[in-house]
């Protein structure tokens, strides 16, 4: 994951966001969930999302969790597929 700290040290300083800010980890999985259980182009945009949440006053780690449980209920008759997860 070396070369995602480096983009993240750079991307932070590029935009003035402290690394430490940055909930890693709940983010990737999230992504991971939204691509797999709705569908992948919806990972990005889902991740944008979370992000104008928290700059709106949102708990990262609570609207993370709300999301991923969303994608985890998501319908099959929607997009979802259950058994990738």
């Amino acid at each position: 994951m070396k070369v995602l700290d480096d983009w993240l040290t750079a991307a932070c300083a590029e935009l003035g966001v402290d690394p430490a800010e940055v909930p890693v980890q709940p983010v990737l999985d999230l992504a991971r969930e939204v691509a797999h259980q709705v569908v992948r182009p919806g990972a990005p945009v889902t991740a944008y999302l979370l992000g104008l949440a928290v700059g709106r006053g949102a708990d990262p780690a609570v609207a993370a969790a709300r999301l991923t449980e969303l994608a985890d209920t998501w319908p099959i008759e929607s997009g979802g597929d259950h058994s990738t997860g």
